[in-house]
């Protein structure tokens, strides 16, 4: 990207020679199924990424990491995004990329020592438990079902979550549950707790996530008040800590594997004939194509905007709604064109377009779906005072 400064520029071609040489070697590993990578996988990975000087770079300087910037960010986990293993290999992966970011500001240093550090050194996995059956807690938090009673020095946790990405094999979690007075608060436990359950694994569309998505059960999990994650009863303002960087770095490891649909599809339209000329001189598949284009450009470029915002010190609660629309309608609209160019090929495992694109429409979801995020904005527009 010419805007990009020399500094940025050599962290994108550093990440992008990483992935390409280190990383899509494994893509057809057989350490892979529906639920994603396996552990002795990712740990492979993982080592890969130490030896570049890449695990876990968004972590800061005092807990190993190098501290970069939302912008240093994004330039470098759209690379990062180009292989759906990646993100695992970098440890920069929903959901262990948020909990990181969120520990790091609100943990206590006897937290922050005991779960952080192995989190940051690539040792152990995270899960973050806060979605609910119905009639819980999803789009709304406000609706929470999973109760902390105070009982002594201890909480007991009882409830039930869902879809909870990571949560196989993960070794700690943090839990939103609802106070006796009404307001929430966020723990942090062992997996291995007496009361932690974990029910199954969900069959998901998509496979990429360490440990795929569980669903959880806590039958009076005891947690010691120590294990509080901040202050009791600022659940929902830690979660907004979490929510609006977290919802941008999905934008930009997304817009990575969009990126490499397109260029599987635009090598295709190259080589592939038909009707006696090369697939992308038909105007149907070059200008599917350019649509492509397009919409990647547009795509970088507001969340190179939201990552500046919050470099700025900004919450950017409302800019990260806005790109987290624009980027989730414009990826899957790139993967569908690049799907359709392929032809019969891409709705198999044969190609690797199949797999993201079963991958991606989960976005358009999570993080808040996007009809969520379109109320939230309005209602932030008519409050506007121009």
């Amino acid at each position: 990207m010419k805007t990009l400064s020399q500094d940025l520029i050599e962290l994108q071609q550093k990440v992008r020679h990483f992935i390409e040489h280190e990383i899509k070697p494994f893509e057809n590993d057989l350490r892979q199924d529906s639920h994603g990578p396996s552990n002795e996988l990712r740990v492979e990975l993982i080592e890969k990424a130490r030896q570049y000087n890449l695990l876990t770079p968004h972590a800061s300087l005092e807990m190993g990491g190098q501290g970069w910037t939302h912008l240093q960010k994004a330039v470098a986990f759209e690379e990062a995004g180009y292989s759906p293993l990646g993100p695992i290999a970098m440890n920069i992966h929903a959901p262990d990329e948020g909990n990181i970011h969120l520990m790091d500001i609100v943990a206590n240093e006897s937290q922050k020592k005991r779960w952080l550090q192995p989190m940051v050194e690539g040792k152990i996995r995270s899960c973050f438990a806060m979605t609910e059956p119905a009639p819980g807690a999803g789009s709304d938090p406000s609706m929470l079902l999973t109760t902390a009673v105070q009982d002594g020095n201890d909480y007991i946790i009882n409830g039930r979550k869902w879809l909870i990405t990571g949560a196989d094999g993960a070794e700690v979690a943090i839990i939103m549950a609802k106070m006796e007075d009404g307001s929430a608060s966020m723990f942090l436990t062992d997996t291995s707790a007496d009361g932690f359950i974990l029910e199954k694994n969900m069959n998901a569309m998509d496979s990429c996530f360490a440990g795929g998505h569980g669903i959880l059960r806590f039958e009076n999990l005891r947690i010691p008040k120590e294990n509080v994650l901040g202050e009791t009863g600022k659940g929902f303002k830690y979660a907004q800590v979490r929510l609006a960087p977290a919802r941008l770095t999905h934008c930009m490891r997304w817009l990575g594997q969009a990126r490499r649909a397109h260029d599987i599809a635009t090598e295709y339209a190259r080589e592939r004939q038909s009707f006696g000329q090369r697939l992308g001189d038909h105007q149907g598949v070059g200008f599917m194509l350019a649509d492509n284009e397009q919409d990647l450009l547009t795509t970088r470029l507001s969340i190179h905007y939201c990552a500046q915002v919050l470099d700025m010190n900004d919450k950017a609660n409302y800019e990260s709604s806005l790109v987290k629309v624009i980027s989730s309608e414009n990826i899957w609209k790139i993967i569908d064109r690049s799907l359709q160019i392929l032809g019969g090929q891409a709705i198999t495992d044969e190609n690797l377009v199949c797999k993201i694109f079963k991958d991606a429409r989960g976005f358009r979801i999570y993080d808040g779906a996007n009809e969520v995020h379109r109320m939230s904005i309005a209602k932030k527009l008519m409050n506007r005072k121009i």
